[in-house]
């Protein structure tokens, strides 16, 4: 089989940089964190379903492309009976409640391709901490352990799975209203749109070829023409 040549994406980062010349400041008050508290101690709760030695982490957006963990390994990977969708509003960060973003998360239905990272026992919760912090504040994930499939075999793992009861779970939105929201939500961290650009960039490097993320970009560069 031929190998794929690489493909021109139509959404570009000078493009977004021109539409996005200055970030809004954050607004801390646009919807509850968890305390540190409560992050700390969710953490503890999943760890102590962790087998022994080392702690696999499933990355599927920004974990792809910017991982912030101590990994010993990092390997393509595919989990079965969920896919990457926009279904978690950001109303801080890469959006506001003025004019709300959304973030990726995995729904229920499908698969998804990504990256299985493997934490190095011992010291593997002080290695995940960062990550978990960052994801898990916001309070829009709920972390599941999962079989992830790779070419070395099988590995379970910890995924950050939508969490449908929470206020953030926008549920499924066509792609129109999605492309809607990224081309035009920003916020202190960034925008939608860069998030999007770097999971596509991200997925293209690993020859990962998803549909869904690829229209996406064809749409949110149709808005910023």
């Amino acid at each position: 089989m031929k190998p794929r040549a690489p493909r021109t994406l139509s959404l570009t980062r000078a493009m977004i940089a021109a539409r996005f010349p200055d970030w809004p400041k954050d607004d801390p008050a646009a919807h509850r964190q968890l305390t540190e508290a409560e992050v700390e101690a969710y953490l503890d709760r999943i760890l102590l379903e962790k087998d022994e030695g080392d702690l696999w982490v499933f990355g599927y957006g920004s974990l792809m492309w910017k991982p912030e963990m101590d990994f010993a390994e990092a390997r393509p990977a595919l989990l079965n009976g969920w896919h990457r969708r926009f279904c978690l509003w950001q109303w801080r960060w890469r959006g506001s409640r003025h004019n709300p973003g959304l973030m990726l998360a995995l729904d229920r239905g499908g698969a998804c391709r990504g990256i299985a990272y493997r934490l190095a026992a011992p010291g593997v919760r002080e290695k995940v901490q960062a990550v978990w912090k960052r994801e898990m504040s916001g309070n829009g994930y709920r972390p599941r352990w999962v079989r992830l499939t790779t070419m070395q075999g099988p590995v379970r793992g910890i995924v950050f799975t939508a969490n449908t009861e929470s206020e953030r779970y926008a549920g499924r939105i066509d792609d129109e209203t999605v492309a809607d929201h990224l081309a035009t939500a920003c916020g202190e961290a960034g925008t939608g749109a860069e998030y999007l650009l770097e999971t596509v960039l991200k997925c293209e490097e690993l020859g990962i070829h998803d549909r869904f993320l690829w229209r996406l970009q064809e749409l949110v560069a149709e808005r910023m023409v």
